[in-house]
């Protein structure tokens, strides 16, 4: 948590809500900042014009640090400080080298620690415009920049909800979400008359008996938050991602969906195909470099399946949704990972959206398309030989069915002959892929305390003993892992965390994801995990993809697989 006090104050400052009081301080005063032990004396001081500072506490126990960011008013940017939270004998102070460098004309600063711990420094310029830093003392990095109210002149945040509250003189006091990967929504807090209650001008903001208090400029009048307009995130267990993708070529929702192919001799050179509904699609490396764009129009979703029979001969195929002309695009990927456009099939549905293949049981390629309005299509995929011996391709239809409301995410466990299909505001049902078996749908887990709606991406991990089924639990950024046999038990959620030192953000709002148990090189020896990120941090930018290796996911779960 934090206290900011200006310098106008003289006064101490200490974070104290809902964390133990630690002895040492950073202080500011009309003669700079001053390291404070707990009996009053000063073992350090910076001689600086500051304006504002404000201190966090992270970490717990001996090992606590004290970090105050310190608002130069000369150079009119960052200070950051840190000391350790315990008194002690050796008690120094380290002032970062590398604090971040802003080119705002700085109004104000405010410390955040996000849900992983990790420190963060918002910058609020005079004119509006506002920046978010990953603080690290090696060289802090650029989250994200923000659009706040032209004129406010203070923030704070509020660790445990997640929010950011920002005082605005001319209308009131706002909050903020700020989880680290969320959509960043504000919403009223204390507006002035006539748009609310307010009856002064709220200038500055500070902790006082746990509670958010605002005041005027002067402090003569005060108001306070009858309550956090946000609620704490439960805690799941968080995974660091190894790899991100280049972001796409087009800003705004673009990246959807990814499938991995799996080189037939060098794992290390396999590919992850991967959707941009705005251009066509895309291929990969596993260094997350952009080896091929296909500029296919907007498709939504792709899957693929290696070896599939086609005649005499066997064909590694991949399949995706196009929206404009409502076809599904079959592509060709050679033994080296390259990627050609074959043919388009007619799909049958007005408003095409999600899909998945299966290799069927003579090792030829099934197809599960579905409609934004419930429907799906079981297609068989055939070629046919033309008069000059180039194979004619054609979607041959088995079946259809229907949910009651929107799908897209689906999968197939080919060696028990069973499709996953997710239905975003209801759940994941399961039924037989079998092209000559009734579509009866069994709901076998329901949005509700760990699945939460949109139900996205579905993917299976295959181990040697178990298998998986892994979900995109879009409404509360994470990824719900349960057995893909019945009676489907539920192995726990998992959330994509931030790598700081790699420089690599976390995911949210994941609409597709993939996933498999092929070892792919040293960093990926259990499998690998591929989500699409809805928010690229580090900073704003397009959208991309990360990549997650199994075994961590298999240890943030104590998944054993037996």
């Amino acid at each position: 948590m934090n206290c900011l006090i200006r310098a106008s104050a003289l006064a101490l400052c200490a974070a104290t809500l809902g964390q133990p009081t630690f002895a040492a301080q950073i202080t500011l005063d009309s003669h700079g900042v001053a390291l404070v032990d707990a009996r009053g004396q000063v073992r350090q001081r910076l001689a600086l014009r500051a304006k504002q500072i404000d201190t966090h506490v992270l970490g717990q126990g001996a090992g606590a640090m004290l970090l105050a960011a310190v608002f130069d008013a000369d150079t009119s940017q960052p200070v950051i400080i840190s000391a350790p939270a315990q008194d002690g004998g050796d008690m120094t102070w380290r002032i970062w080298p590398q604090p971040p460098q802003t080119s705002l004309a700085l109004e104000a600063l405010c410390l955040h620690a996000d849900a992983q711990g990790l420190p963060h420094l918002f910058l609020l310029g005079e004119d509006g415009r506002a920046e978010q830093w990953l603080l690290r003392p090696q060289g802090s990095l650029l989250w994200r920049h923000w659009a706040l109210p032209s004129g406010a002149t203070a923030c704070l945040a509020d660790d445990r909800a997640q929010t950011l509250y920002v005082a605005e003189p001319a209308l009131g006091v706002w909050a903020y979400d700020i989880g680290a990967e969320g959509s960043h929504a504000r919403e009223p807090v204390a507006l002035r008359r006539p748009w609310g209650t307010l009856g002064f001008a709220p200038h500055r903001l500070q902790w006082s008996d746990q509670r958010i208090t605002w005041a005027s400029k002067d402090g003569r009048q005060t108001a306070h938050a009858a309550a956090r307009p946000g609620r704490p995130t439960a805690p799941l267990p968080v995974v660091m991602p190894r790899q991100q993708t280049e972001p796409v070529a087009r800003l705004g929702d673009a990246a959807d969906d990814p499938a991995i192919w799996e080189h037939p001799a060098r794992p290390a050179d396999s590919r992850v195909l991967a959707t941009n509904k705005k251009q066509g699609l895309l291929v990969y490396d596993l260094q997350g470099r952009q080896r091929q764009l296909l500029e296919s129009g907007r498709l939504n979703n792709v899957d693929l399946r290696q070896r599939i029979r086609i005649g005499t001969g066997w064909r590694d195929l991949a399949v995706a949704t196009q929206r404009d002309d409502r076809s599904i695009v079959l592509f060709d990927i050679d033994a080296e990972g390259a990627v050609t456009e074959l043919a388009r099939l007619p799909s049958g549905l007005d408003d095409l959206y999600g899909i998945c293949a299966a290799r069927n049981r003579d090792e030829g390629l099934d197809v599960f398309a579905n409609d934004k309005d419930g429907r799906f299509v079981h297609l068989r995929v055939v070629a046919r030989t033309s008069g000059d011996g180039a194979p004619t391709w054609a979607a041959e239809r088995l079946r259809s069915f229907r949910l009651a409301s929107q799908p897209e995410g689906c999968v197939v466990d080919e060696a028990n002959e069973r499709l996953f299909v997710g239905e975003e505001d209801r759940g994941i049902w399961a039924l037989s892929s079998r092209g000559d078996a009734p579509a009866q749908p069994e709901l076998v887990m329901a949005v509700g305390p760990l699945l939460k709606a949109d139900v996205e991406g579905l993917a299976l991990y295959r181990g040697r003993h178990t298998t998986w089924l892994v979900a995109s639990s879009q409404g509360n950024d994470s990824y719900v892992v349960l057995d893909a046999r019945p009676p489907y038990t539920p192995r726990g959620a998992f959330r994509i965390g931030i790598a700081a030192d790699a420089g690599i953000d976390g995911a949210s709002e994941t609409d597709g994801l993939d996933v498999t148990s092929a070892a792919l090189g040293e960093r990926y020896a259990r499998g690998m995990l591929v989500v699409q990120d809805g928010h690229k941090r580090l900073p704003d930018g397009p959208q991309n993809f990360k990549f997650v290796a199994w075994d961590d996911v298999m240890r943030a779960l104590s998944l054993e697989d037996r």
